[in-house]
């Protein structure tokens, strides 16, 4: 049995966050506001409640929890001192069992998918998508499963790394090739398509890697959600006759992170990763040095502890983007002085935070798709 998750009633809550973080080690997951906190160490989430701030909100006093007969009773006292209902144990365990039934739909559909495939050549950028989806496929197919990797100045080194080591544990056989997008025609003018540019070039040097290896088929990591941007790049995963076994079985972003966790795999709770191309406006010229820029200031945050993040570039201007819960830590005097100072001997001119706070392609809110 494991623990997944806890939640607490705090009296104060900036101690109690200085006593989990500083003390214990927690890393703090979501701060919405003072009244809820999330942390999270080795898997287990922990949901911090700030006792007054909820009781004023519900107009109710939490007052104690004791087992019953097979059920766990949550009393909550409101003035009248009535009880509430009980939470049943057979009704949770209930709605276990059917998403594990769901589970086990979803991966017998996709093992059915890739067995029909027969063998695969799959993009592999070691982020969350195309970690399990390489996983997913070697334990179908076994050594019918190849991985291709892309050096290039537009894939961070941190990324490499991981995904040879995940290969290497997982024991798949992982081929690295070059793919210097700034040597495609029209790529470094960063014109709105550029993903496209990308991914054609890339899928077809894994095609070629495929044929070489005997592999009948390239498969991508996209997932249902990247249906609802705009991606460029799956005109090119249609032109070329790329599979797409993930949005092939209709997963999510969250089902896929939900999967990996009841896997076991370290990407579970992986930072969402874009080609670092994507950092730049469209139209503006994309160069070697740019992107290291861009790759040196992100890993300086992610050294710093912030968990999802981008820094945009502007010109000589770095736009920060975090998430909302971590404005606060990023505005403290020592972090702000130090993000500050490090960029500007980076090479960045102005330095700036998003106040909406990161988001998934957020250069393309400027773009008319139709």
């Amino acid at each position: 049995m494991r623990l997944d998750g806890l939640g607490l009633f705090v009296d104060d809550m900036a101690k109690m966050i200085r006593f989990y973080k500083d003390v214990l080690g927690f890393e703090i997951k979501e701060e919405e506001n003072t009244s809820n906190v999330y942390l999270v160490k080795d898997g287990t989430l922990f949901l911090l409640y700030g006792r007054n701030d909820f009781e004023k909100m519900t107009n109710r006093r939490y007052e104690y929890i004791k087992g019953l007969n097979g059920h766990f009773e949550i009393t909550l006292y409101v003035d009248t001192f009535e009880e509430e209902e009980l939470i049943d144990i057979d009704e949770v365990q209930g709605n276990i069992e059917s998403l594990k039934k769901e589970i086990s739909e979803v991966e017998a559909k996709m093992a059915e998918y890739l067995k029909e495939l027969g063998s695969v050549a799959i993009a592999f950028s070691s982020g969350v998508d195309s970690t399990f989806l390489l996983k997913v496929a070697h334990d179908v197919l076994g050594d019918q499963v190849i991985a291709v990797t892309a050096q290039s100045c537009s894939f961070p080194k941190r990324e490499l790394e991981e995904a040879k080591a995940f290969c290497k544990k997982e024991g798949i056989k992982h081929i690295i090739c070059e793919s210097e997008e700034l040597q495609i025609e029209g790529f470094s003018h960063n014109p709105k398509n550029r993903c496209y540019l990308c991914k054609h070039e890339l899928f077809e040097k894994i095609g070629n890697i495929a044929k070489e290896n005997n592999i009948k088929y390239v498969a991508e990591g996209s997932n249902m959600d990247d249906n609802g941007d705009y991606r460029p790049g799956l005109q090119a995963v249609a032109e070329l006759h790329v599979k797409s076994p993930l949005r092939h079985v209709e997963l999510t972003k969250q089902e896929i992170r939900d999967l990996s966790k009841e896997m076991g795999l370290p990407t579970w709770d992986k930072q969402s990763f874009a080609c670092l191309s994507s950092r730049f406006v469209y139209g503006e010229e994309i160069t070697e040095s740019k992107l290291s820029m861009v790759d040196q200031a992100e890993q300086l945050l992610l050294d710093m502890g912030f968990h999802q993040l981008r820094v945009r570039i502007h010109g000589q201007m770095a736009r920060i983007e975090v998430m909302p819960s971590e404005f606060l830590k990023l505005m403290e005097d020592a972090n702000r002085e130090k993000i500050v100072s490090e960029f500007k001997k980076i090479g960045f001119s102005y330095v700036t935070l998003d106040l909406q706070g990161y988001r998934m392609g957020s250069m393309n809110e400027t773009i008319k798709t139709d």
